[in-house]
C-alpha cells in the first residue's frame, strides 16, 4: 500500500507574483494523481509536526524564531526568493508532518511507501538557514526521528532534485548515520555539490551532472555512483527528495530529463529498498516549476510507488 499525504493547506503558502514556487504546482500534482489509476491510494491529511519534531534538525530557538517571523498580512522575506506569509507557518509544519508520518507508516509496517504532496521543497534548508524556496527540511527530519523515534541505524537520502541539496549536505555532513546521495546540474543554485564533497565518514556522495545533460547521463551516475552507494550502506530506509526540476520543461535549469527517467530512477531505489529494508521508502516532493513537467513526472512516480 501507498500513502499519499496532502493537506489543503499546501495551497496556503504564498508567494510573490511570478514565483515559481507557487500554489499552482499543487494544483497540478492534485490534477496528476486524480485519475483512476490512483484511486488505490491510501490519501491521508498530515497533523501539523511539532517544535520539538522539527528541532531534529534544526536548533529549536531557530525554528520559534521562523515561526514568529510569519506575518499576519503580506508577505515576509528571508532571502531574495523564500518568504514567508500568513499561511505559512501551517503549511510548512504539515509539510514535516508528513515526512515524519510517512516513517511511522512505514516502519510500523502500516505501509510499503508514502509520499508527500506538499510545498514548499525543503532540501536547501541547512541547520540554521532557510535559502532556497525552502523552510524547514523535511528529509532530514524525517531521517533523524527514523533514527530516534524507531531506531533506524542507518537513513538513506536519494536526491534527484536538479539543485542541491546543500541543506541536507549541511546537517548530515558530519553524521555516519545519514548516506546523502544527490545528482543534480552543476553549476546551478546554489553552488554546492562538487564531487569532492564527501562529507566527515565520506558518507555524502555528489553526481553533478553538465547543463544539457539527458536520461543518459542521469542514469549513468545513479549507475556509477548512487546506488553502488546504496548497496554498501545497506539502510533501514531510504527518503526521496523527489525533485522533478529536471524534466526538460522546467524553466530554473537545464538537464533533459523526461517522466520515464524519474519512474526508473524509482524503480532502481525501490529494488535496492527491497533489497536492504524491507521495501522502506518515503518519498517527499521538492522542486518541479513547469506544471505539465511536474504533473506527468509525480504521475510516474508514484505509479511505480504503486507497484505499476
Amino acid at each position: 500500500m501507498t500513502i499519499l499525504f496532502h493537506h489543503p493547506a499546501a495551497l496556503e503558502h504564498r508567494t510573490p507574483k511570478g514565483h515559481p514556487e507557487r500554489p499552482e504546482r499543487m494544483r497540478a500534482v492534485e490534477a496528476a494523481l486524480s485519475g483512476e489509476a490512483f484511486a488505490g491510494l491510501d490519501r491521508r491529511a498530515p497533523e501539523p509536526a511539532a517544535v520539538a519534531t522539527v528541532a531534529l534538525a534544526h536548533p529549536e530557538d531557530w525554528v520559534r524564531a521562523i515561526l514568529k517571523a510569519a506575518p499576519e498580512d503580506g508577505l515576509v522575506s528571508i532571502d531574495s526568493d523564500t518568504v514567508l506569509s500568513p499561511g505559512t507557518i501551517d503549511c510548512v509544519l504539515r509539510g514535516v508532518g508528513a515526512a515524519v508520518q510517512g516513517v511511522d507508516a512505514v516502519m510500523t509496517g502500516a505501509a510499503a511507501n508514502a509520499f508527500s504532496a506538499m510545498r514548499p521543497p525543503g532540501h536547501h534548508a541547512e541547520r540554521t538557514r532557510a535559502m532556497g524556496f525552502c523552510i524547514f527540511n523535511n528529509a532530514a527530519v524525517a531521517a533523524r526521528h527514523a533514527r530516534t523515534v524507531h531506531g533506524a541505524e542507518r537513513v538513506a537520502i536519494v536526491d534527484w532534485d536538479v539543485h542541491h541539496g546543500n541543506g541536507s549536505q549541511d546537517i548530515f555532513w558530519d553524521d555516519p548515520s545519514v548516506l546523502f546521495c544527490s545528482t543534480h546540474q552543476m553549476p546551478l543554485y546554489p553552488g554546492s555539490g562538487a564531487v569532492s564533497e564527501a562529507g566527515e565518514h565520506g558518507t555524502i556522495v555528489n553526481a553533478p551532472l553538465r547543463p544539457g545533460d539527458g536520461g543518459e547521463a542521469f542514469r549513468e551516475a545513479f549507475e556509477s555512483r548512487v546506488l553502488p552507494r546504496l548497496d554498501a550502506f545497506r539502510p533501514d530506509l531510504v527518503i526521496l527528495s523527489a525533485g522533478f526540476d529536471a524534466h526538460w520543461r522546467d524553466p530554473l535549469a537545464n538537464l533533459m530529463l523526461e517522466a520515464e527517467d524519474f519512474a526508473w530512477a524509482t524503480r532502481q531505489v525501490m529494488e535496492r529498498a527491497d533489497r536492504h529494508c524491507g521495501g522502506r521508502v518515503v518519498s517527499l516532493l521538492e522542486g518541479g516549476y513547469d506544471l505539465t513537467g511536474l504533473g506527468e513526472s509525480v504521475a510516474a512516480h508514484v505509479a511505480v510507488l504503486m507497484g505499476r
